[in-house]
């Protein structure tokens, strides 16, 4: 009697009709005979795949919910103001314009008349190799030159020679075309 070949046993008795497949399913026959399809362990395939964790007794408990995003934001509202609180604070001594203008830079966002709220982009240069606490004030000014509004940032831990930013935002300002600029900067 003729032995079947593999690739009649691979396709339930029929040849493979294009000799690629045929190939191909010679090889996984041959694969799946390599790998011991007899139904035995070999020491390693069922322990080698198992994760080993702690007990669940000793794993910690999750903390009870996480922070959903209106938490998250007044978290950061807060710390923004606790900055904002900071730097006025320094900036209530300050004799002049700061130690720290030239490292300060500002620009005017664009006016929308229906906006709620003048913006400014308030770049700070950390040029020392410390980190540094830097307070702004920035002013709102019209084209007469008269001070609308002011604004005070706080910028905590600028790291050495890195550039950090913040929006400075006026209410009063709204709806106006302002000129923002530095009236005061100090690096603590």
């Amino acid at each position: 009697m003729k032995p079947t070949s593999p690739s009649r046993h691979a396709f339930g008795g029929r040849a493979a009709r294009n000799p690629a497949l045929a190939a191909l399913a010679a090889v996984i026959v041959a694969a799946t005979a390599a790998c011991g399809g007899s139904g035995t362990t070999s020491p390693g395939t069922a322990r080698s795949t198992r994760t080993v964790s702690p007990e669940p007794a000793m794993t910690r408990s999750p903390s009870s919910t996480p922070r959903t995003q209106q938490e998250f934001a007044a978290s950061a509202a807060a710390a923004a103001e606790r900055d904002r609180q900071r730097a006025v604070k320094q900036l209530e001594g300050v004799q002049g314009r700061g130690n720290a203008v030239k490292d300060v830079s500002v620009t005017g966002l664009a006016v929308v008349k229906s906006e709620q709220f003048r913006s400014a982009l308030v770049r700070v240069t950390n040029r020392t190799d410390k980190s540094a606490f830097y307070a702004v004030k920035v002013e709102f000014a019209d084209s007469a030159g008269k001070v609308l509004d002011s604004v005070v940032l706080g910028f905590a831990d600028v790291p050495p020679g890195r550039t950090v930013s913040q929006h400075a935002n006026s209410r009063k300002a709204a709806g106006v075309k302002t000129f923002p600029r530095i009236a005061q900067a100090e690096r603590g």
